[in-house]
């Protein structure tokens, strides 16, 4: 499989990342091409959060290089922006808006215009939120609040996907929903990178896995993960 930096739209190269003394990753080095899929898999803790806010441009790497097709990735960039989706925060909406007009707004600031009105419907149709378009986020129970957080980062266009844990506090119809949607989002041409503690999610959906253990990658092979239940 070609991982060179040139056929990748997220290249880190060497990436480490410190808060304070505390070093939180150490020589993560990761290429993802479009319509590919990488896995972050680990314990609480071991850095896929921090991983993800460096792919985003939310965090500066301490030390090493992070590319986004080819260029130093910056989050205040707006052609950089306008092509990563992500959910990483469990609470990015619009409290005042609701469900639906919350959609909207997305739609609209990511230039789908005319078009917004249907993406909106089916969005909504398929993350089993139709019947709440009116209600306010607050309202919603955890699973539907992730289910809207989802449908804001699928609705809109964009080249990268960055998910953190997107299967949690999703009942087992929508955590299935959830792969087939991610496959096909591959197959369109995205790439994905996901932190997930569901391994029946990272085995529908990656392409390659990348363990990390206290900030540093492992050999996924010999990792407990690969010989690990895979129901939960």
């Amino acid at each position: 499989m070609d991982e060179t930096p040139a056929a990748a739209v997220l290249h880190l190269e060497g990436v480490s990342h410190r808060y304070g003394d505390r070093e939180v990753l150490r020589s993560v080095s990761l290429h993802l091409k479009p319509a590919e899929c990488v896995a972050l898999v680990g314990h609480n803790g071991c850095g896929k959060s921090t991983l993800l806010r460096l792919a985003a441009g939310r965090e500066t790497a301490s030390e090493g290089e992070v590319l986004f097709d080819g260029s130093p990735l910056r989050e205040d960039d707006p052609a950089t922006r306008a092509r990563i989706s992500s959910v990483l925060d469990p609470a990015a909406y619009y409290p005042d808006l609701s469900v639906r007009e919350h959609l909207v707004f997305v739609a609209l600031a990511h230039g789908l215009g005319a078009a917004a009105d249907e993406t909106v419907d089916q969005a909504l149709a398929d993350h089993h939120l139709s019947d709440h378009a009116t209600a306010l986020p607050t309202s919603l129970s955890s699973g539907q609040n992730q289910l809207l957080l989802l449908a804001s980062a699928f609705i809109r266009p964009h080249d990268l996907l960055l998910l953190d844990e997107p299967e949690q506090r999703l009942d087992s119809r929508a955590r299935a929903e959830l792969a087939d949607r991610l496959v096909a989002h591959k197959e369109r041409g995205a790439a994905v990178l996901m932190a997930t503690h569901n391994l029946q999610l990272a085995e529908r959906v990656a392409d390659r896995v990348l363990v990390l253990e206290s900030g540093v990658p492992v050999d996924a092979a010999g990792h407990e993960w690969a010989g690990a239940d895979r129901a939960h």
